[in-house]
């Protein structure tokens, strides 16, 4: 009997292109909940998680420090629901209490808090400034922390409940070349998960993270290279980068009533294979 054939990943083959899936029907996953989403302009995750919180019911408070593009935006998630745009630096604690404090002027309340905001590149650690490391660590790890902070002390004032969503990355897990920085704020946005949501589980305030490995939009494009952009593509599984529309699905179901028992947790939303 002849023994089957295996293979090592070395020499397994690249994996096929599939098609992007048909975009999901909402189904009030989100009704009635008041949502804040941070770095929600433009084309990404964060943006692409704020409509798909409109289109499950939610009303939705978006925020990024570029006030134009965040204008912009908002007038065209107007088209899925009620949405209030808040310019926010999330490096600035008195901006993110402001923030917290408009959405809840607006709204009554806030009930869930999307930490969405963080800042990538590629730089070798042997030409790494100070200055690029602390801007990566300051707005990704230190500015999920001021959201967290101000979003949970909010919802202890309410009576308790509430969720917090972080927006980590795989690269908190793998190495990857040209990382340092980045990899060591995401990381920190997981262990900053786990220790928080300690914090404040007897309150019943659930804290949770999604770690993608590749989305594909186009402020990505703009800080890494086609070829590298390539190479993670044709890691996954599917032979493609996620849809940001894939990872807020994931970030939409944390915030929801199917998610209940979950606290601390970090989800891999990746197809990366070996």
């Amino acid at each position: 009997m002849t023994e089957p054939a295996t293979t090592t990943p070395e020499h397994s083959p690249a994996p096929k292109h599939s098609p992007t899936p048909e975009y999901p029907k909402p189904h009030d996953l989100l009704a009635g909940r008041i949502v804040v989403v941070t770095a929600a302009a433009g084309t990404g995750i964060g943006s692409a998680t704020a409509k798909r919180c409109l289109e499950e019911g939610a009303r939705v408070v978006v925020s990024d420090w570029h006030e134009r593009r965040l204008t912009e935006r908002a007038e065209e998630l107007a088209e899925f629901g009620e949405v209030h745009a808040v310019p926010c630096d999330v490096t600035d604690d008195d901006q993110v209490v402001a923030l917290i404090d408009a959405a809840c002027d607006r709204f009554g309340r806030i009930d869930v808090m999307i930490n969405n905001a963080g800042l990538g590149g590629t730089q070798s650690i042997l030409d790494m400034s100070d200055d690029e490391w602390s801007r990566v660590l300051d707005i990704t790890l230190n500015g999920t922390f001021r959201c967290t902070r101000a979003a949970t002390r909010r919802f202890v004032a309410q009576g308790g409940g509430g969720v917090v969503v972080n927006n980590a990355s795989v690269v908190g897990w793998r190495a990857q070349q040209g990382q340092a920085h980045y990899a060591a704020a995401k990381a920190g946005v997981m262990a900053l998960t786990r220790c928080a949501a300690m914090d404040v589980a007897e309150h019943g305030i659930r804290i949770n993270a999604v770690a993608p490995s590749l989305a594909a939009h186009p402020f990505l494009a703009k800080v890494t290279s086609e070829e590298l952009l390539t190479e993670l593509a044709g890691r996954e599984a599917f032979g493609r980068a996620a849809e940001p529309w894939e990872i807020a699905n994931v970030m939409v179901w944390l915030a929801s009533g199917y998610a209940t028992y979950l606290t601390g947790e970090t989800v891999s939303v990746s197809s990366q294979h070996p």
